[in-house]
């Protein structure tokens, strides 16, 4: 019961990773407030029963907890979720921002649409959740955010528009636990490894299936799916502990059985001139410290 008396808000909550946090958060006491579209794994559809579910599955084993279905992308949404947690349980502590959408295709093949609407709920849901919950954590002096990024984001082929969101939120986590610390609140981000219907899609399986079948690589999936989900929610709740209150703008890597710490980037070779750079200068310099020994890890492969 180490949340017992606190709120919180989790988006994306009605399956995988935000099913599992939800109960967590709710078996250490916690009021939880179920925000999920219900739509697809691209973002299509909407189907309120399973926010519903497992607001339900809370209250059957004796706690507390909403459903909500609104759309993260809407700025209303975040505001709506704040204003509901203050109105049913008259105050806020925690926002899990886990809600996210797949929509993989190959740089030269990706439409205006799928980079949108990607951006739009995983970074803007990202910023219009936190935005509204700021307000009310620099007001009461406390309150702890996690936001969900991902390996993705150090660069995955066919998925620009989801490395970039992923991406896009370990910056913005790292100002917003600036931005909150000076309030006593504070704001990590996770890159969770996690079997879900995102990472073990009907697809990747039947993927997996037919390299296998010509000999070609293949990842395992059965160490894949050793990634519960309970693993990564068990961490995400003990972030949101009084026992991680000095945890403030940190990048963790997760899954059921690993935690590891991301560093921040870092200059690793420098040169420096007293005047503006020539591309003589550059031309003759840079080939023999900054990018010696580099080779196109991605160049066309040899015949």
């Amino acid at each position: 019961m180490r949340l017992e008396g606190r709120v919180a808000i989790v988006t994306g909550g009605a399956r995988g990773i935000g099913r599992a946090e939800c109960l967590a958060l709710a078996h250490e006491g916690a009021s939880v407030i179920v925000n999920d579209f219900g739509g697809g794994a691209d973002g299509s559809g909407g189907d309120k029963e399973p926010a519903a579910e497992v607001a339900d599955e809370i209250t059957r084993a004796g706690g507390k907890a909403l459903p909500h279905f609104g759309d993260v992308s809407q700025m209303s949404t975040g505001e709506e979720l704040v204003q509901l947690a203050l109105d049913q349980f008259g105050r806020l502590d925690v926002l899990v921002n886990n809600a996210g959408i797949l929509r993989d295709r190959m740089l030269h093949n990706m439409s205006e649409a799928e980079w949108d609407d990607v951006i739009a709920v995983h970074l803007k849901g990202t910023f219009s959740c936190t935005r509204a919950a700021a307000t009310v954590f620099r007001d009461q002096r406390s309150g702890a955010v996690v936001n969900t990024g991902s390996e993705s984001g150090l660069g995955n082929m066919g998925q620009a528009n989801y490395a970039a969101g992923k991406e896009g939120i370990v910056g913005f986590t790292r100002t917003a636990a600036r931005d909150l610390g000076r309030y006593g609140a504070r704001c990590n981000v996770i890159r969770p490894r996690a079997a879900t219907r995102l990472t073990l899609s009907d697809e990747l399986k039947e993927a997996t299936a037919r390299a296998r079948k010509s000999g070609q690589p293949a990842p395992d999936l059965s160490y894949i799916e050793k990634w519960v989900p309970e693993g990564v929610a068990s961490f995400v709740t003990w972030l949101c502990t009084d026992a991680a209150s000095h945890v403030n703008g940190q990048d963790f890597i997760i899954s059921a059985q690993e935690v590891s710490l991301m560093s921040l980037p870092k200059p690793v070779t420098t040169i420096y001139s007293d005047d503006p750079w020539s591309i003589d200068q550059l031309d003759s310099l840079l080939p023999k410290s900054i990018t010696r020994g580099m080779k196109n890890a991605f160049a066309p492969k040899e015949k």
